[in-house]
């Protein structure tokens, strides 16, 4: 029996992610802002015995630890760990403030990194486990928008191909996951902000993306399940890309 520990899992893809680790018999353990949220999530889909959830605020490390502690406890371990979890702030180079940048690395960055410290541990102990990185299209020098989150988008690669590289011999494998433009909560949320409707959002991807089409919250889910299956035991220090053919 999986266990499997998403940092996010409430909203869009990470939910997801969530139904089809329960779908396969995995225990899953996952966080979010409000606990009021995880509950509807676990009472929804009738699954206590195999749901965890964590009330979490990811700029308080001590809570990120308390994470880890509460999912050893309640499942006794972590086989696979899904950083989703991350903010996509309009920002440009020019124009963003200390608490924008902040903000970004505090959430994309420093709380995977710290999350990490505690899991790996548990890993090692295991001799087994599989992260995945969601990464973006922006990793590479992103839109003129978007460079605090280019940024940290290309630190986690960089954190994802680190420990492929110095924890193979534990067991331990990592995969970076790029994530294109996708119709999340948090996209439509952004967009709407900017006038724009959902509908008009799909139109304008349709005619940049070269698949004709932006992704939904389904399409990159077949990869994640085959990196936490062992069907990908030797598969470490990849990237792999579930864009619509976008590349920035």
């Amino acid at each position: 029996m999986k266990t499997v520990m998403i940092l996010g899992g409430t909203t869009g893809v990470g939910n997801e992610i969530l139904k089809s680790c329960l779908e396969k018999g995995y225990n899953v353990a996952f966080c979010g802002r409000k606990s009021s949220v995880g509950n509807q999530i676990i009472q929804s889909l009738q699954s206590e015995d195999k749901l965890y959830f964590h009330e979490l605020d990811l700029n308080s490390i001590e809570e990120i630890e308390n994470f880890h502690l509460q999912t050893i406890k309640r499942f006794g371990k972590i086989d696979a760990l899904i950083l989703y979890a991350g903010i996509t702030p309009v920002a440009s180079l020019l124009d963003t403030e200390e608490d924008i940048y902040n903000s970004v690395f505090n959430i994309n960055l420093k709380a995977p990194f710290f999350l990490l410290k505690h899991v790996l541990k548990s890993m090692i102990n295991n001799n087994s486990g599989s992260i995945v990185f969601f990464g973006s299209a922006h990793m590479d020098y992103g839109e003129i928008d978007r460079a605090p989150y280019a940024l940290t988008k290309n630190a986690l690669y960089t954190l994802s191909n680190h420990i492929a590289h110095h924890y193979a011999k534990y067991g331990i494998r990592s995969n970076y996951l790029v994530m294109g433009w996708t119709n999340t909560e948090g996209e439509i949320e952004l967009r709407t902000k900017e006038g724009m409707s959902e509908e008009e959002l799909k139109s304008k991807a349709s005619k940049i993306l070269p698949m004709g089409r932006m992704l939904n919250r389904f399409d990159p889910i077949p990869a994640v399940m085959h990196f936490i299956s062992d069907d990908s035991a030797m598969t470490t220090g990849s990237i792999m890309r579930v864009t619509g053919g976008e590349y920035i």
